[in-house]
Parts: structure tokens; sequence; C-alpha cells
């Protein structure tokens, strides 16, 4: 039975009101406000015009008074079931956020303090036939907490080192602080008769092309010991339908199940991502008493430390496939989960993948994801990197209470997590082994590791023991002479941006050069890490979303709006990114166009290399892939889920096949050609430069074969000769396959802000009957923009290069299939600036 109707929500200062008059079922809250569950407080205070958009302006501020107060659900509910003696009812609630107590007609079941997993009470004698009422009391997370030492290190907020909820809510370098409270998970109320099933665990011990063999583990909670137990186990793939029966002893049953033929898993870059329904039916004396049905992949992963050169490496291996992980970073995909739909999650996902991204890593300062991203990443064959809940803090190992709460929750997550086939590692925490060293050798933290218990004792034995088949990683980034050593294990690269001067080892104060040359994308060239899991530039929203959520007089370069949706302290940063390589903006258009293209050709110039590099390197995660508001950040994909140019920039550079240029400063290019895919791949290359008119200086044509999952340098070639006596800052190079299964590759012979575009040529023709646009020009046309004022715009391509005489089609639809506003349509670009 679901409870998630009919909920009312008020709020009180702190101690104004005994919570046992707020809790019974005579209170009259008539006058409250009617609440969504799931849900949580900030989004029913807006549908009911008590507080302003959180996201527009400085409005996030102006909801700084709902953090502090006590906050109140009730719901009533009828009970009209008959009930048995050997049944019990169980009340669930699989979300709630943070410092709650729960009251059923009055009486309290008991407290909790753990967004992150469910609370279930046994309410077998406190539940009435007929009218029941449910309330729900959340504290102040300040009032829990405040007693509570808070000096110790931690980014951001000292609060959230005690409150195990989204660290992220206490605000980040990307998003507002917007601490939310609520029900954010669906309530249940659950008859068990004699028993139920804890928790299922399938894993594929065996795999070849003609066998698998999938051990299938059961843990059952029985409290009738006077009948037989057993369970019922059936695999199923379409036809092919496996089934099992056996006892069940001191709760717990196993069974070995053989596959024919499997259909294994892969991501969706190396082949189907095929699933089976797996089926468990508790049964007490040939009746059925409960079920559940798991997602499953039949699979091996994972993650190999040694290459067979006996050197270190980082490399994910799928049913015997070393893979080249390509990615982002995901972070909560709103400030207010609980009210994000579905949809969203489905939408993201598939954007991932139309980007050709085969990983994704849950960061450590959000949340473990809904259900719904799990499923999605299963289906669209995407890997999931999983970080537990730790970030950028110091965490008070040394406290019992806190500890035994950390415990449920490694339990509870690892339980519910473990059986989808995406998930392909366990993580410990974002980055705290790494600057904490760092910073205790600077001086910054004098304190002790508080939190280390928790990654290198606490968890890895859990893990041990609830799943093994998963490579544990203490941190991320973790291994070497400095946790961010490029010699081992996984690194994040915040020389690029952040200026973090590398190399480091243990024992030396992390240095910054925040300059022009410090923050400098070209510095990727320089790291030969094993897997970049980390790394990344910020970039403006879009025009669309920056509009709707900046006051009209505060809508121009240089304003203290525009500024305040930046959350990154060092805002200079951005501006010496820029100066490098297009030069410093001076209107807001050319902040978008130029913050925009150099987070592109960044990403892009870091990507490269470090596919080029696959020997040694074998993964690169972006950081990140999508924004919880409508802010400025380090986002491919803005709030609105309009993608920036480095999206559409990443479905080119992730693509499987890939032909890229290597630019030496001698004035050497190397041209390459990169394989991910499990065939060998034959190709006929030309390599041209031409001006801007579209004269050709050079043009060379190449028969290439890659050999599967590899690289190869295709030629070599030398500034001076392939120009020709053509001016650099007017010269393009282009590399074009014959088969037309690869895209154009762009690349100029000098930066941005040194390239003397011509002036714009385009034009446009509009088809609204196809929904399409038709671009031609007579000279090289850079950057071009595609806008309107919709959200989830989606388009085949955008901030595309166009040669001259060369025509290019683009197919434009609104994801719910809305009617496109042609009427805000605006085509530019980089040559108009």
């Amino acid at each position: 039975m679901e409870l998630n109707g009919n909920w009312k929500l008020q709020f009180f200062d702190v101690g104004a009101e005994r919570d046992l008059e707020i809790a019974s079922p005579e209170y009259i809250d008539y006058f409250w406000m009617r609440a969504q569950v799931p849900g949580e407080v900030h989004s029913t205070l807006l549908k009911h015009r008590l507080i302003e958009d959180p996201f527009y302006g400085h409005n996030d501020l102006k909801c700084r008074w709902v953090e502090e107060k006590v906050w109140w659900y009730r719901t009533t509910f009828e009970w009209k079931d008959k009930f048995e003696k050997s049944e019990r009812l169980e009340l669930i609630f699989e979300g709630l956020d943070t410092y709650a107590t729960v009251y059923l007609n009055g009486v309290e079941l008991g407290s909790t303090e753990n967004m992150f997993i469910s609370h279930t009470f046994d309410v077998t004698r406190e539940l009435r036939k007929g009218k029941n009422v449910l309330a729900v009391k959340f504290d102040p997370i300040d009032f829990k907490v405040k007693d509570k030492t808070q000096y110790y290190w931690s980014g951001f907020s000292k609060q959230r080192i005690w409150t195990r909820k989204a660290q992220s809510h206490f605000g980040w370098d990307w998003g507002p602080r917007l601490v939310s409270a609520g029900i954010w998970k669906n309530v249940l109320l659950q008859k068990r008769k004699c028993g139920k099933i804890d928790s299922v665990f399938a894993h594929t011990l065996e795999v070849s092309e003609d066998q698998a063999i999938v051990k299938v583990e059961i843990d059952t909670c029985l409290w009738n010991k006077n009948i037989s137990y057993y369970v019922d186990v059936k695999l199923v793939n379409g036809e092919d339908v496996i089934t099992t029966t056996t006892g069940i002893i001191n709760g717990k049953a196993q069974v070995n199940l053989t596959i024919q033929n499997p259909k294994l898993w892969w991501t969706h870059d190396l082949g189907e991502p095929n699933l089976y329904n797996l089926h468990v039916t508790l049964l007490a004396d040939s009746q059925i008493v409960d079920k559940q049905t798991e997602q499953v992949g039949i699979r091996t992963t994972e993650v190999k430390l040694i290459n067979d050169r006996g050197q270190h490496c980082f490399t994910f291996v799928l049913n015997g496939v070393e893979i080249f992980a390509k990615g982002s970073n995901w972070i909560p995909i709103d400030s207010f989960i609980a009210s994000t739909p579905d949809e969203r999650y489905v939408h993201l996902i598939k954007m991932a993948k139309v980007a050709n991204m085969n990983m994704l890593r849950v960061w450590g300062g959000g949340i473990y994801e809904k259900d719904i991203f799990y499923k999605e990443c299963n289906q669209q064959g995407i890997l999931v990197w999983q970080d537990f809940m730790f970030a950028c803090a110091l965490y008070p190992d040394y406290n019992k209470n806190f500890m035994d709460n950390v415990q449920k929750e490694i339990v509870s997550v690892v339980k519910r997590l473990r059986n989808h086939p995406c998930l392909s590692i366990w993580c410990g925490n974002n980055e705290n082994d790494w600057l904490y060293e760092a910073l205790y050798s600077s001086g910054e933290i004098t304190d002790p590791f508080y939190g280390e218990k928790i990654y290198h004792e606490l968890m890895p034995e859990l893990l041990e023991e609830l799943d093994p088949t998963r490579l544990y990683w203490p941190s991320s980034p973790y291994g070497g002479n400095d946790h961010n050593s490029r010699e081992q294990g996984d690194t994040h690269n915040w020389q690029v941006w952040h200026g973090n001067i590398e190399p480091r080892t243990f024992g030396e104060p992390q240095q910054v050069d925040y300059s022009v040359e410090g923050v400098s994308f070209k510095k990727f060239k320089q790291d030969t890490t094993a897997f970049a899991s980390e790394f990344g530039m910020h970039a403006s929203s879009n025009l669309f979303t920056l509009k709707s959520n900046i006051p009209e007089d505060q809508f121009y370069w240089g304003s203290e709006e525009l500024a305040y949706r930046n959350k990154d302290v060092h805002h200079p940063k951005g501006i010496l990114l820029m100066e490098g390589y297009t030069g410093i903006p001076e209107n807001l258009d050319q902040y978008l166009k130029f913050s925009m293209l150099t987070q592109a050709e960044g990403l892009k110039f870091g990507i490269e290399h470090y596919r080029r590099n696959k020997s040694q390197t074998s993964g690169a995660l972006i950081w990140q892939l999508n924004d919880c508001w409508p802010g400025t950040s380090w986002s491919l994909i803005d709030y609105y889920q309009l993608p920036k140019a480095s999206y559409h920039y990443a479905r080119k550079f992730f693509s499987p096949i890939l032909y890229t240029l290597d630019y030496h400063p001698s004035g050497v290019i190397d041209l390459w050609g990169i394989n991910d895919q499990l065939e060998e791949w034959q190709d006929e290359l030309t390599f041209i430069v031409s001006d801007f008119y579209g004269k050709t200086y050079f043009s060379q044509k190449y028969p290439i074969t890659i050999n599967s999952n590899s690289t190869t340098k295709v030629a070599s070639f030398n500034e001076k000769d392939i120009l020709q006596g053509l001016d650099p800052t007017c010269a393009v190079i282009v590399i074009r396959g014959k088969s037309n299964q690869v895209e154009d590759n762009f690349y100029y012979f000098r930066d941005q802000k040194d390239i003397q575009l011509p002036k714009p040529n385009l034009q446009v023709h509009i088809n609204k009957e196809e929904q399409s646009l038709t671009f031609t020009s007579k000279a090289l046309t850079r950057m071009v923009t595609i806008e309107m004022e919709i959200e989830q715009l989606i388009l085949e391509d955008n901030f595309f290069d166009l040669l001259p005489g060369e025509e290019k089609t683009i197919q434009i639809k609104q994801l719910e299939n809305k009617k496109l506003p042609w009427e805000t349509l605006s085509v530019s670009t980089y040559n108009d600036l």
C-alpha cells in the first residue's frame, strides 16, 4: 500500500510547540498547506508562492529561513484489510531528509538521521482499523549539530560533517546553499506473513561464449520457526528461462544457475547491454509470502592495477576486454532532487550515450542515486563508478553513534546497488585522502585524519563480506607518492583551471600558479596519468538559461548577478583561461562564446591527448556532465538540459573511431587514428590544409588500418611544409574519412585570439515543416550557434564549424515535442564578434 497522497505541511519555531500535541490524531491541521510526497519543503513553498524561485537572482538567500524551522508533515489513511496472527505490518519510508521523528496515531515510532537509506517501523500493534494519522517531524540541521565539534577542515560548511545528507545541499563551488528537508522518497505500508526477503545478490562466477554460471545469494527474515521455507529462483531473458528451488538454512539460501549461450551485458559502444530478469519467490509451507525482482546482467568486470608489462595501470576490464573509460562526473540532478521527474534522468543519461560516453561517476558529495539512474545506465550500457557520500572534509570517525550510522548506510547502500550490472567500482570518498595530506603538509590542517577509519577499515571490511566482486578503491584520487600522483592509481587534473603545480610528493604543500600559463588547458599535454577521473573548466550556461534567471537590469557582462551565477571562489581563473585562448571578453555575447569555445577546445585538447596515450592512460571522466541549478560551472549540459558547445564536441572526441592531431611546439604535427571497437577498422583519410575561402594549399590521402582496441600514428608533418606559405592565422586543417562514418575534425594553427576570421557570410534556410535548418557559406564559419527560447532543445549538432562551399542540415526538436518558438530562433557565429 502506497502512502504518498494526502500529505500536509506546516512549519514552527524550534521549541514553540509540544511534539505530541502536533502528532496527536486530534490535532487540527485543516489550514496546513498541501504537500507533494515524494517532495521537499522548498518545492512545496514554491508551489504555494511562499518563497520566490530560489534559482532566480539572489532568491536563494531569501530562503535561508527555511532551514531554521521545524517542519511537520501529516497525513491520514484508511486501513480496512483483515489481519492474521502470523502477519506483521511494516511502515517503510524509503527516504527521509534528514533528522526526522515518525509518529503513528500519536505514538512515537522512532527517529532517523540518515537521508541515504530507507527506514522501516513495525506497526503491527499501532495500526488501527479505519482511520490512521501519520506524522513526521523534521528538525533543523543546526539544532541537531550545534553542540557538535565544528572546527575540523570541511569545505563549504562545518555542519555537514555530522549530517548524513547530500553534502552539496550546504553549497559547493557549482551550486547554492539550499538545505532541504522532507519526505523525499516513497512511503509504503506492507503486510508480511511469516517472513520476507531481506536481500538478493546475483553475480557472475564464470562466463564463456557457450556457458555462464550465475550465483544467487538470498538473505531472509523469518519469524515463524515451525514451518518450512524455501525459495524459487527464476532467470528470464526472452524465451530463455532457468528455474530452480532450494531450501533455506539459518535464513540464507544460495543457488548456482547455469546459462547456456549467455547473452552478455556490454557497454553500448562494445555490444548490447543484455539484461535478464531475476525473480526470487519466498514460500512458507508452499504459500507465497514475498517476491522480489531484480534486473541483472551476465558479465565480468575488474580493474587491472598492473598491466602485462608489470607497470602500474588503472584499466577497467569488461568480459575480458580492456576498455578506455570515456565519460563524465555526475552531480545531483537538481538542488531539489525529490521533485525531479524521472524523465529528466532518462534524457540526461541518453544524452551521455549519444555523446559516446560509456562511464559516469556518481560523485561523493551528492546522493546514492535514485533507482531510475541505475536502471537507465543498465539499459543504455553505461558503466557506473560509485563513490560513497564523503567529500572534501574530515568526518568524526571517533564518534560511535556516527560510525554506527555510517555502517548502516554502507550495508544498506551496497545491498541496494550491488545487483546492477552497470556498477563497476566502489570508491570510499572524493578527494579526502589527497587533500588531507596536502593541507596537513602545508600546515592548514593540524588534526588527525578523521574519517580514515571509515575508508580504510570499515568500508573494505563490509565490502569483503557484502560485495567482493568489485574493486574497492579508498578514495579518488588515490595512489602513489602523493595521492594525486600520475605514476599510480587515478588522478584529478586540477593543474588546468585551478592552477595546481604538479608533480608534488608527500610532505610538500600544494602550490598553485594563478596565471595564464598556470591554468592553461595546454598543460593536459604533460599528463601521463593512468586514469583521469576529474578534470575540466568552466563555461557559461546558454543564453536562454541565464536570461531566465537574471533580472533584466543586471543582464550584462560584469554585473553582480552574472557573477553570482559562478560559485567558484576564484573568479579570475576563468578570465585567465580565456585570456590564453580567446582573449578577455568585453561584453556578454563575447563571454558566452569565449567561455564555451575555450571549454570545448580545452576538453578536446585534453581528451584527444589521453586517448592517443591509450597504452598508458585508460580513462578520462570530465568534470562534470550536468548542473543542479542555472549557473556557470564545469558542466557540459546546463540546468535546462541545453547542451553547451563542449557537449557537441564530446560527441565527436569520444567517438569510438577518432582521427586526431598531436601538435608539437617544434612545429611537427602527428596524425593519429584511434579505434576503441572490437573489430579492425579500415578507411582512407584525407588531410587538408586550406585558407578560409576554400583554397587548398596541401592535401594528402592515407589508406589506414587500425587494429581493434588500439591506436596508430598515421603520418607526421612539418607546419612550414604543409602551410606552403599560407598565413597560419588564416588556415584550417580538416581530417576527413572516406567512410563518412567519422565526423570531420577541425584544427587551427594558432589560438583563437590570433586567428583572423573572415567576415560572416552565413546563409540559413529554415524549413518549419521538416523542423530543419540548412547552412551554407562562402567563407569558413566558426562556431555556428543555434538558439531558441525553450528548455530541452534537441539539435543534431550545434556550435560547429562550416567550410566554405559546403552544406549542412540540422534537425531540430524539443524533447517533449512542444511547439518550437520559431520567432525566437537565433543563429550567430564566432565570426560575428
